[in-house]
């Protein structure tokens, strides 16, 4: 048998990533194991040397593994771009973040804020410095691995509580007791670039598979779910 295809990915690209590679295997028959993780642990892990067949990361990782050189040169594929949503528990309020004071308002007037500890929340630090909230707010962010974590949270939470993710999986788990308010005012937005590489000892399947990730096929399934064309 044929060894599998090993993908180390971020997991805001996997409610697209998970229904494209879901097709890829009826089509091929290939099998194939995706592995979720933050970006930070996904460089981590590859550091360490864990063996991977493709890795889907944002681009600046991307540019980091192949500057180490953990993944061949010029094989790659860009996935598309994703953005940062808000979102409450369901049936809790929803704040107003149509614009940039309005939303500086509700982040002052929530009980706490929720977001992870992975590209959202590194953006968020920052961008809560440019607004001049920084320490109004700091000591009622909560702030965990993953987004697992985060919806969790949220969705046992209590109170006035914001949390923030990647529109897409906001948008997959909203039903799970979270439901999306709407993405950052676009004067602030911040997206995050994601692309697809293969490993300096990648198989030929896996190649195949890299390939079938910019097909128009695959690039519909991307958008559907959120992965805005760059």
């Amino acid at each position: 048998m044929p060894a599998p295809i090993h993908i180390l990915s971020a997991g805001a690209v996997q409610p697209g990533l998970s229904k494209v590679i879901e097709n890829f295997r009826r089509e091929s028959a290939e099998e194939v194991i995706v592995s979720f993780a933050t970006a930070p642990a996904i460089a981590k892990r590859i550091a360490a040397g864990e063996i991977f067949d493709i890795a889907i990361a944002p681009q600046q990782v991307i540019e980091e593994l192949a500057t180490q050189e953990k993944i061949a040169p010029d094989h790659r594929a860009a996935l598309g771009r994703i953005g940062v949503g808000v979102m409450v528990r369901t049936g809790a309020p929803l704040p107003n973040i149509a614009t940039v004071e309005a939303l500086k308002s509700a982040l002052i007037s929530a009980d706490s804020l929720v977001f992870n500890q992975a590209s959202t929340g590194l953006y968020l630090e920052n961008l809560f410095d440019r607004l001049g909230i920084t320490e109004q707010v700091k000591n009622k962010a909560t702030r965990y691995p993953d987004f697992a974590a985060v919806l969790d949270h949220v969705a046992k939470g209590h109170g006035s509580e914001i949390a923030f993710g990647a529109t897409t999986v906001i948008i997959e788990n909203a039903g799970k007791g979270v439901r999306l308010v709407g993405p950052l005012p676009a004067a602030i937005q911040n997206y995050t670039t994601y692309a697809a590489a293969l490993s300096a000892n990648a198989s030929p399947a896996a190649r195949t598979l890299l390939h079938y990730l910019a097909t128009p096929a695959a690039r519909e399934i991307f958008t559907a779910a959120g992965i805005e064309r760059c």
